[in-house]
């Protein structure tokens, strides 16, 4: 029997967190409580913004549905596991659409894992071999963690840096956004030492350590953080236009095609019956640009610049030879 009211409140919210309809007589035999004490458990519940359902019947029965508001999740030891492996896989590597927020949530949960589910945790990422991109650049899911932590709390970050010289550094930093290209992670930060906004490639840092100096947020020269790091990479790569058309709405490729990589432009009208365009800008190789165009998985053509035309009707060639 669960005496402990916080105790038993949280054990039955462990149970309604499962997909299904407990019904009251189980959920009183479960608890070791009378049917009416579920009922004022249920009460405290709704009042702390769990969405409980009751149904009427002549054992009534109680479900967790989805509300206006996210509440608090309470987690097994399996549950937590899995989540926090699965985030520092893809957190790690940079998997497209897995962004700041989260690294944001792996830093919550690592912050109250306990240090045997740590200890699991790491054994299981040390026993599986990622598939990295072609330049190997992985990252310690510490290190984003870190660096989300002092972004969130808005406190000074110190960390050893490699440049791509070799060349090693210190610095200390104001952290103000994490920002993935789907092939790497950056950090956008104010260095102090040189006075001025830095772009920092995550995976050439080391060493990262929250000094717990606070700070007051500086404005960044351009309106994003994002802008801001697409502006770095073209000052310090050579890069080159690009205009390809789809044969689909911007708002459809727009959902598609990574905002940092260009964005669509209505062609034939607001109704986008004519498809539509980007031209933009990159340094990245002409190769991954045919391959990521294609993963659109719409109808297009290259028209500039003639590198990648020739790119794309090669694999265009390869893939349709592949498929027989």
């Amino acid at each position: 029997m669960t005496t402990d009211t916080p105790a038993r409140l949280l054990t039955l919210l462990s149970l309604l967190q499962t997909p299904r309809e407990w019904p009251g007589g189980e959920l009183s035999e479960r608890l070791g409580v009378s049917r009416r004490t579920v009922r004022r458990d249920i009460d405290r519940l709704r009042e702390l913004g769990y969405p409980v359902q009751a149904t009427k019947g002549s054992d009534g029965g109680y479900r967790l549905v989805a509300g206006k508001a996210m509440p608090p999740l309470v987690l097994d030891d399996e549950e937590a596991v899995a989540i926090a492996v699965g985030l520092r896989a893809g957190a790690g590597h940079a998997v497209e659409g897995v962004d700041e927020a989260s690294v944001r949530a792996l830093a919550k949960l690592e912050q109250v894992l306990p240090s045997r589910l740590r200890h699991r945790v790491a054994t299981l990422q040390a026993a599986t071999t990622p598939l990295t991109s072609g330049d190997g650049a992985s990252i310690a899911p510490e290190t984003l963690t870190v660096m989300a932590s002092t972004i969130a709390g808005r406190e000074r970050l110190r960390f050893a840096y490699r440049a791509k010289d070799g060349n090693e550094s210190r610095r200390v930093t104001e952290p103000h956004r994490l920002v993935s290209t789907g092939r790497r992670w950056y950090l956008v930060a104010y260095d102090l030492d040189r006075a001025d906004w830095r772009t920092f490639r995550v995976d050439r840092v080391s060493s990262p350590f929250a000094t717990g100096a606070r700070f007051a947020p500086r404005e960044l020269p351009t309106g994003s953080a994002a802008e801001y790091l697409r502006r770095s990479i073209r000052g310090h790569a050579e890069s080159y236009e690009f205009e390809v058309t789809f044969a689909e709405s911007a708002e459809v490729v727009g959902a598609r095609l990574p905002r940092w990589l260009g964005v669509p432009e209505e062609l034939g009208g607001s109704g986008g019956g004519g498809g539509c365009r980007v031209r933009a800008s990159t340094s990245d190789p002409v190769e991954w640009l045919a391959v990521r165009l294609a993963m659109v998985g719409v109808e297009f053509v290259v028209s500039a610049p003639e590198e990648l035309v020739r790119c794309v009707g090669e694999l265009g060639g390869r893939l349709s030879r592949a498929a027989g």
